[in-house]
C-alpha cells in the first residue's frame, strides 16, 4: 500500500467503522437523521405549516405531511431564487441544481444548502475514495488525476446571487482543496456551456496527464474518450495513460455500456458506481459486482412507497426496516436541503438487507404500462445486454415506446436503438430480446402469450448520432442529460424517428 493511501485509510478508518454499522443499525441511524432534519426545521416556513414542533414520532410525520412532487415543490423555489429564505431550510439558499432527470422543456430546480453540499455530497465523494481504497489497498489512484465530466453553471437572471446549473457544476465550482487539487481540467474548461466546444477542449488539456479515473455519466464519458483518441491518434487509451485504473459511473444503468467499456479500457480497469443525484448523494458500490451501499448518516431521511401505491392520492410510505428484497420501491425524500416528503422520480430494488443494498430499477414514469405490461427500465438493460451478448452487438443508447392499436396497426412495443456494432442477425436480436422480456417479467410474458394482446418487438436501427442530435435540438448536450429509455406516450419515439429520417 503506498504512502498516502496508508495516510487516507488511518484517517478515514473510524469513517469506514461507522459505514460498517449501516447493517445492524439502520432503523436508528435513520431515525436520528429524521429527528435532526424535524428540529432543524422547525421555525421555517413549512416547519410552521405543518407544525413540526407537535411531531412526535416517524408515523406522525407521514400522517401530518404530505408526500409532494415537483408540482408542489415550485412555488417555494421561485420564492427561494427570488432571495427569500426560511422557507424549506433555516439556512440561506444560493445554489440550485437543474434537474436532468427529465427531457422535457421545462426544467426543474433542486435547492442545494450549504449542509447538503457538505455533510451529502462532499461527504459522499470521501466515502467513495475511502470504500474503493480499502477494496483496492494496492491502488495508485491518488497519485494521479481524475476527469470528471460536468456541466455549466451560471447566474439566475432574476437575481445574480443565485447560481443555477447541473449539481455536478456546482460541486466542481466549490469542490474543497483537497478535490480540486486532483481535478482535470481546469474549471474554466469543465464548466463551459457550449458542450460541442468543450468535448475538443477537455479532450486537449486532460490526454496528456496522468489520469488515474473518469468520472461521469456513461454516455458522455464514452464520447469525451473517442474525442480523445481521435485528436491523440492513439489507438488504446492506455498508450496515454498507462496507469488508469477506475471509472466513477451512475446517471443511467451501466448495463447496455459494459462491453464497449471493456474494450476500450481493458481488463485492469475497474467499475464503481455512484447514485449522486441533483437531489442528494444516496448510494455507492462498496464492493465490485455488488449492488450499491444505501447511505444513511447524509442529512437525508429515506422513506419508501411500493409500485402498486404509484399514483394514489394517499400513497402508503415505509421506513428503511420494513423493506424487502425484490420489489419495487418510489424513493421519497426528506433532505437537508429542505426537501420534505419529496418524490425524486427514481424507483429502485433492494437486494440485501444487512446491509441494505439495492439497484436502481427505472422512473416512476419512465416505463411502459400501456397494456399492463409493467414493463421497467431494469428489465429492458438487462434483456438488451443478453441479446447483445449473443448476437456480437453493441448499443450505444436506446429508448422504446408503445406501438398502439388501432385499424391499420397491431399494439407492440417499438425500440429504436443505435448500434455501435450491429447484430449479426436482427431478427435473432428482436426474438432474443422477446425472450429474455419475458423472463425476467411475469407480466410482459402475460400479455405477450400466443400474441393475443402484443405482438413481437418491433426493432429500429437508428443511424448513428441520432440521439445526439435530438438531445442538441433538445438544447440537453452533455452533463448529466440523459435519454429516458421507456414511455408510456410516443412524444419522444416519434421526434426521435423523425430527426432519423432527415439524416437517412
Amino acid at each position: 500500500m503506498s504512502y498516502i493511501n496508508a495516510l487516507y485509510t488511518s484517517l478515514m478508518k473510524k469513517r469506514l467503522s461507522a459505514i460498517d454499522a449501516y447493517a445492524q443499525n439502520a432503523g436508528k441511524i435513520q431515525h436520528e437523521q429524521w429527528e435532526s432534519l424535524i428540529r432543524k426545521a422547525l421555525r421555517t416556513e413549512y416547519g410552521e405549516k405543518y407544525d413540526f414542533a407537535k411531531i412526535q414520532t416517524e408515523a406522525d410525520y407521514r400522517e401530518r405531511v404530505p408526500v409532494i412532487s415537483y408540482t408542489e415543490l415550485r412555488p417555494y423555489v421561485e420564492r427561494l431564487m427570488k432571495g427569500e429564505n426560511r422557507l424549506l431550510w433555516p439556512g440561506p439558499i444560493k445554489w440550485f441544481s437543474k434537474s436532468s432527470g427529465t427531457t422535457n422543456a421545462k426544467s426543474k430546480y433542486i435547492p442545494v444548502s450549504k449542509e447538503s453540499l457538505l455533510d451529502c455530497h462532499y461527504k459522499g465523494g470521501m466515502d467513495m475514495y475511502a470504500l474503493y481504497l480499502r477494496s483496492h489497498p494496492t491502488s495508485r489512484i491518488l497519485g494521479g488525476k481524475t476527469v470528471s465530466m460536468g456541466g455549466s453553471l451560471r447566474p439566475w437572471p432574476e437575481n445574480p446571487n443565485i447560481r443555477c446549473g447541473d449539481v455536478s457544476a456546482i460541486l466542481t465550482r466549490y469542490l474543497p482543496f483537497w478535490a480540486e487539487s486532483r481535478r482535470i481540467p481546469k474549471r474554466e474548461i469543465a464548466l463551459m456551456e457550449d458542450w460541442e466546444k468543450k468535448l475538443p477542449m477537455m479532450a486537449q488539456a486532460t490526454m496528456k496527464s496522468d489520469v488515474r479515473s473518469l468520472m461521469g455519466v456513461p454516455s458522455w464519458i464514452l464520447i469525451y474518450l473517442e474525442k480523445v483518441l481521435e485528436i491523440s491518434g492513439k489507438q488504446n487509451l492506455h498508450e496515454l495513460w498507462p496507469h488508469l485504473e477506475l471509472l466513477i459511473h451512475g446517471g443511467v444503468s451501466f448495463t447496455p455500456y459494459r462491453k464497449q467499456y471493456e474494450i476500450m479500457l481493458g481488463p485492469s480497469v475497474h467499475y464503481l458506481e455512484t447514485y449522486n443525484a441533483s437531489e442528494g448523494f444516496f448510494g455507492i458500490q462498496d464492493i465490485e459486482n455488488e449492488d450499491m451501499l444505501l447511505m444513511l448518516d447524509y442529512g437525508v431521511y429515506y422513506e419508501f412507497i411500493l409500485a402498486e401505491e404509484w399514483g394514489k392520492d394517499h400513497p402508503k410510505a415505509i421506513g428503511i426496516e420494513e423493506v424487502e428484497t425484490g420489489r419495487n420501491y418510489a424513493l421519497i425524500l426528506s433532505t437537508n436541503a429542505g426537501l420534505w416528503r419529496y418524490m425524486i422520480g427514481d424507483t429502485i430494488v433492494f437486494t440485501s438487507l444487512r446491509p441494505y443494498r439495492f439497484r436502481i430499477s427505472g422512473r416512476t414514469k419512465h416505463y411502459i404500462n400501456t397494456f399492463g405490461e409493467e414493463l421497467m427500465v431494469d428489465n429492458a438493460d438487462k434483456a438488451l445486454s443478453e441479446a447483445c451478448a449473443k448476437t456480437g452487438a453493441e448499443i450505444a443508447d436506446y429508448t422504446a415506446a408503445p406501438v398502439f392499436l388501432d385499424s391499420s396497426r397491431q399494439a407492440r412495443h417499438q425500440w429504436l436503438i443505435e448500434f455501435k456494432t450491429l447484430p449479426n442477425d436482427m431478427e435473432c436480436f428482436g426474438n432474443l430480446l422477446d425472450s429474455a422480456l419475458k423472463s425476467l417479467n411475469s407480466d410482459y410474458e402475460a400479455k405477450r402469450s400466443k400474441d393475443l394482446l402484443l405482438k413481437q418487438p418491433q426493432i429500429i436501427a437508428l443511424p448513428a448520432g441520432t440521439f445526439y442530435r435530438w438531445l442538441k435540438q433538445k438544447g440537453k448536450l452533455g452533463g448529466q442529460n440523459k435519454v429516458p429509455r421507456l414511455s408510456n406516450n410516443r412524444d419522444y419515439a416519434d421526434e426521435i424517428i423523425a430527426i432519423s429520417k432527415k439524416e437517412a
